[in-house]
């Protein structure tokens, strides 16, 4: 870079849920999640009185399990040292000046105050990264809307892209295999020969609607499954993709982690669950997979229960992460995946490759 030319700006924006930071916010926490209209898609007319009136009833159940974590989410403290160490990297590989930023989904930081602080720090360009490795209407969709409106309001107006998915990303595939690895070969130390192991990769699980009309999740799931077990490469290994955290009474895509644990004790087969679908601890992790499912798979006599940590701030994870935001930026699309052009099949018409076609034909 020239003598006295400054260097260029970027801002990364990490998204995520969010999750409530005391006691009392579990209750507003659950009526911005379920007022959402990707989460909860009612009529407009219907949704808040319904939203609030879901939010309600699992509030009880909610505080319980936030309880078991001291009261309030680990979520923001671990995003914000995946931040700190994916800023490190970026600005440790130079050619500009990278500052991360979080913008939580259904509590603070939301998209608001982080867009307002993203105007003050003023930078040349914009790039959003999920911390969903996989796209859904649901969490990604949901995010990159409640950006743009925010943004909008804050009068920030710089070149922004997004980088809508790394499911099958070799980097991203290759740390999450690691970590599988390292948990595979503990727990088959601790079991004896004769005891069989299979991996259950537990994603959150989403109304099969949502799944029908388009939504590539499932599919996207899929596809990092495969991916690591490929990058695992243990001969004969058993394995499954299965579905947790059913909030609703309609049915949804599975088959359900609840299911594949009784298959297990059925089948006498020691359980190894990677989330599979989530890249930091949080209660959905350390209350439904180490308590609530542990429980169970005692319940039913499974000979065996271990799990695979999420990524937090892994280092693996954290340079897959700057490789993503590299390349991205390199990438001339204003929206790009994590091979720079669309990725999921035709059928799957609310990929956001699909949505950006139909909007703006020139920028698909």
């Amino acid at each position: 870079m020239a003598r006295g030319v400054p260097m260029q700006r970027v801002a990364v924006v990490l998204f995520n849920l969010g999750g409530p930071d005391a006691p009392d916010s579990v209750r507003p926490f659950l009526e911005n999640l379920f007022t959402d209209p990707a989460i909860l898609r009612v009529p407009g007319f219907i949704r808040p009185w319904l939203g609030r009136f879901i939010a309600r009833r699992r509030t009880p159940a909610a505080s319980e399990n936030y309880a078991i974590l001291g009261g309030r989410s680990p979520l923001l403290d671990l995003t914000e040292a995946q931040a700190h160490d994916l800023q490190a990297a970026l600005n440790e590989a130079g050619g500009a000046e990278y500052r991360c930023f979080i913008a939580m989904r259904y509590w603070h930081p939301m998209s608001d105050a982080t867009a307002r602080a993203v105007r003050e720090w003023g930078p040349d360009r914009v790039l959003l990264l999920p911390l969903y490795p996989q796209y859904s209407t649901t969490t990604t969709g949901s995010s990159v809307t409640a950006w743009d409106e925010a943004a909008a309001r804050a009068g920030l107006a710089v070149p922004t892209k997004t980088l809508c998915c790394y499911h099958s990303d070799p980097a991203f595939a290759a740390a999450t295999a690691a970590a599988v690895q390292t948990a595979y070969e503990a727990a088959r130390a601790a079991l004896a020969p004769e005891v069989k192991l299979r991996i259950l990769f537990s994603a959150h699980g989403l109304p099969e609607s949502i799944v029908k009309r388009g939504d590539p999740y499932q599919w996207q799931v899929e596809q990092t499954v495969a991916a690591v077990v490929e990058r695992l490469a243990i001969e004969g290994l058993d394995h499954i993709v299965c579905y947790q955290s059913r909030v609703t009474p309609q049915k949804w895509i599975g088959p359900s982690t609840e299911l594949e644990l009784e298959r297990a004790a059925h089948d006498k087969t020691a359980v190894l669950i990677c989330p599979i679908a989530f890249v930091s601890e949080h209660s959905e992790t350390l209350v439904e997979l180490d308590v609530e499912y542990r429980e169970e798979a005692e319940r039913l006599g499974v000979p065996g229960y271990y799990r695979v940590p999420a990524q937090n701030s892994d280092p693996g994870f954290i340079a897959a992460l700057r490789d993503l935001v590299r390349r991205a930026e390199a990438d001339d699309r204003p929206l790009c995946s994590f091979a720079g052009a669309r990725q999921c099949p035709k059928p799957f018409g609310d990929c956001p490759h699909a949505r950006a076609r139909i909007r703006a034909p020139e920028l698909a």
